[in-house]
């Protein structure tokens, strides 16, 4: 994962757990809450990273956090119309691509997805989860077969798969569609679909073919095999 400034907004449990984590790995992070206590609470004593006090939709605030130079944002407070206030001033304003909030009414969240802005319900949330949608070019390992021939992989739906039929995507024994995640739930019935952007997809993907479909995901349906 390439290095990245990310801007956490909720210092909570899981906004704490996320921050810690980026920057072990060596991501530079900002975090945003509106209780100075939740600092001392959840972040080490030796925190690397910016601690903000105020709110993820106050501009001053995520100035403070150099929201100019992030390159993600997320929005994991407990109240969803704060995350959804914060993720859209994130997308809108500073037109930051990799933005994720915490929504937990599932019907907000699939009228967010269909915007761009990836949201997963609070019962769903864990550390690695919001990892994978802050940086959506990773393409994650869920499973791999003992032998290591095939594994399952996630991706989030590449910009140039959106409003495009994902059969390309299934050739063969080499790599196939198998879910696709909308809104929060998993569609299994992929036969026909189309993409739409913030889809997760689950493939299956041969060993020595892995390159090959990475190249289709970025490249797009003029990328398939004819």
């Amino acid at each position: 994962m390439a290095e990245m400034h990310v801007i956490v907004v909720g210092c909570g449990r899981l906004g704490s757990e996320l921050a810690i984590e980026l920057d072990r790995t060596g991501h530079s992070v900002a975090v945003i809450d509106k209780n100075r206590n939740a600092f001392q609470r959840y972040l080490p004593d030796r925190w690397s990273g910016r601690a903000v006090l105020g709110f993820g939709f106050d501009r001053d605030a995520l100035e403070q956090a150099d929201v100019k130079s992030a390159d993600a944002v997320a929005a994991v407070t407990g109240g969803d119309n704060s995350n959804i206030m914060t993720a859209r001033i994130a997308r809108e304003t500073y037109e930051i691509a990799n933005v994720v909030a915490r929504i937990q009414d599932p019907r907000r969240a699939a009228i967010y997805q269909r915007l761009g802005i990836a949201t997963v319900a609070s019962v769903a949330w864990a550390t690695d989860q919001v990892m994978r949608r802050l940086n959506p070019d990773a393409h994650t390992v869920e499973w791999t077969e003992s032998n290591g021939a095939a594994a399952l992989i996630e991706v989030s739906l590449p910009s140039v798969w959106a409003g495009q039929k994902l059969a390309p995507l299934s050739e063969g024994d080499k790599h196939r569609l198998v879910a696709i995640s909308r809104g929060g739930a998993a569609k299994l019935d992929v036969e026909g679909a189309v993409g739409q952007e913030g889809d997760i997809l689950h493939l299956m993907v041969q060993r020595d073919e892995r390159s090959a479909l990475d190249s289709l995901l970025d490249h797009g349906p003029e990328g398939a095999h004819h």
